[in-house]
């Protein structure tokens, strides 16, 4: 979108990571977010990696939707929702993995019948001011 990739292999602490994927969210910037957490599934423990991959998904699925790519929103939505599902019972750092699923598949299912209007961002952890978009 004609706009600089960020920086890439960046270790951030998990609050960091989740706080800038959130600005980056918030400042209508969904690519970027998930570069912030693709690094961090990079540099994740093992038992962490498939919740900061899922993340990734769902950023990379927010970003097909702003393109209006909705066949890709809905499969990369769908597909962040089912990684990071695992992790619901005992979510790290804060991290709102219930709201996350049932955002995901609620924003796939619509991406399917073609309606990507008011697409929402989504609150990556508890305390995190949740923007509209």
């Amino acid at each position: 979108m004609g706009e600089e990739r960020a920086p890439e292999g960046i270790v951030r602490e998990p609050g960091r990571a989740l706080a800038e994927a959130q600005q980056l969210l918030d400042a209508g910037r969904p690519f970027h977010a998930h570069e912030v957490l693709e690094d961090a599934w990079k540099s994740a423990p093992e038992e962490e990696r498939q919740l900061w991959r899922g993340l990734a998904q769902l950023a990379v699925g927010l970003t097909h939707a702003a393109r209006g790519n909705a066949r890709g929103a809905a499969v990369l939505l769908e597909r962040g929702a089912g990684t990071i599902d695992a992790y619901a019972a005992d979510p790290p750092h804060g991290v709102d993995v219930a709201g996350l699923v049932h955002w995901g598949r609620v924003l796939a299912a619509r991406a399917r019948d073609g309606d990507l209007a008011g697409t929402t961002v989504p609150r990556l952890a508890a305390g995190r001011r949740r923007a509209e978009g």
